[in-house]
């Protein structure tokens, strides 16, 4: 049984259809200070309803995963503007939003019983709610741990855990935080392969990683921050084989950018 405005789509979840609620998200002059500093320094930005990974890269203290926060709404900026779907963010809509964390915030319940938390929590049709948490799982091919403790997965199978209660929520644009940054490689590919699947289904995600070898393989577009401040937005492919300003290439060539 599907929720009636929904339908199955090719991964096994459903995709609700009607007007967007948060798409395009249009961010202008956002200011986020901490210690005395604009972290987020006039930033301004726009993400469309398309079917794209988009990469935010930047060094160290760029301003990269407070930007992703303030987006998703989880942090309000002192100033500047944001808008979803053309109007202030409310916490109504948030549920059409996907966050992942670097580190995944777990509760003390079984693998199914999470996504089944995340998804009661977004207000989701009571009768479809497990199924919909088992086709989650299954799709994160972690069916053999259904009923396991989540907080006894591996750090790797947490994580995908968490992708897939972000996914069962079917967001309109998915936000992740360094997903696969303390993962090891199979897991991190197994992560990354789940982020193509659901591109390729027409979800819009929003990547914030400084694995390189990463972004060149996700990314159809890059977003270059430094010292709180956007210097550049390029398709993948250009802004490698060109970047765009000496400070993105200091940052490709691995050279300390000041």
């Amino acid at each position: 049984m599907t929720h009636p405005m929904a339908e199955i789509d090719k991964t096994g979840l459903a995709t609700t259809n009607g007007p967007a609620k948060v798409l395009p998200i249009i961010a202008r002059g956002l200011i986020v200070s901490r210690g005395g500093r604009n972290v987020v320094a006039g930033v301004g930005i726009r993400i469309d309803a398309r079917p794209r990974i988009l990469v935010i890269l930047g060094p160290n203290g760029a301003g990269k995963s407070l930007l992703l926060r303030v987006l998703a709404g989880l942090v309000t900026p002192e100033s500047g503007s944001l808008s979803w779907a053309g109007s202030p963010p409310d916490r109504t809509r948030a549920p059409h939003i996907g966050f992942v964390f670097q580190r995944p915030v777990l509760l003390r319940r079984s693998a199914l019983d999470t996504v089944c938390f995340v998804l009661r929590a977004a207000g989701g049709p009571v009768a479809i709610i497990p199924a919909r948490a088992r086709a989650a799982i299954e799709q994160a091919k972690l069916a053999a741990h259904v009923s396991c403790p989540a907080r006894q997965l591996s750090a790797g199978e947490q994580q995908r855990l968490a992708l897939a209660a972000a996914l069962a929520l079917e967001p309109e644009v998915l936000f992740l935080d360094e997903p696969a940054s303390n993962l090891d490689p199979a897991s991190a590919l197994e992560i990354e392969n789940r982020l193509i699947r659901a591109r390729d289904n027409g979800l819009c995600t929003v990547l914030v990683t400084h694995d390189l070898a990463q972004a060149r393989r996700l990314a159809d577009d890059i977003v270059f921050m430094h010292q709180g401040r956007i210097l550049a937005r390029a398709p993948a492919a250009t802004f490698f084989a060109e970047p765009p300003c000496a400070e993105a290439r200091a940052y490709i060539n691995g050279e300390i950018v000041v």
